[in-house]
């Protein structure tokens, strides 16, 4: 049986399937996709962190030093600027 080969996408993601068959596997995916994809996986594996802190003291704990370390990184600094109260 003779395979088909089908982009929704214009070529980012492809399926194939058989001849006569609606059940598709993926065949292929660009860069471009798999990157968003595992992009959208780290959100929200950092967002399941933020939602378990609410309860768990050793990640709050943890994410509160990843905020520190984040705030004097140079990244930080571009973003956001010296906050130091200029009083």
């Amino acid at each position: 049986m003779t395979k088909i080969f089908e982009s929704p996408d214009k070529g980012e993601t492809v399926y194939a399937r058989k001849e006569g068959s609606s059940q598709r596997e993926l065949h292929l995916e660009s860069d471009k996709v798999r990157n968003l994809h595992d992009a959208i996986m780290e959100s929200q594996l950092w967002g399941n962190i933020h939602r378990a802190a609410l309860t768990n003291r050793a990640l709050q704990i943890a994410l509160e030093r990843v905020k520190v370390i984040y705030a004097l990184t140079d990244h930080y600094k571009e973003r956001y600027g010296n906050r130091k109260n200029k009083g």
